[in-house]
């Protein structure tokens, strides 16, 4: 593990370079989450991933050929 005083130093480094850093620029960098996700939660990922693979089940040509792209 990192003694002490190298992690004082990172978390110094971290903070003067956020302090250094325009508000601007910030926010710009910030992610922002989709709208679905920030109304929904995880509900629309976990129908998507549903969905995908209940259509992969109905037509099975379709996801051998996306597991064939892959390894070309």
């Amino acid at each position: 593990m990192a003694s002490g005083d190298e992690l004082v130093k990172y978390i110094t480094e971290r903070v003067v370079n956020y302090m250094e850093t325009p508000k601007e620029e910030r926010r710009k960098q910030k992610y922002k989450e989709p709208w679905t996700v920030k109304w929904f939660g995880m509900i629309p990922f976990g129908l998507s991933q549903w969905g995908g693979r209940a259509a992969d089940k109905r037509h099975p040509k379709r996801r051998k050929t996306k597991i064939r792209n892959l390894h070309d």
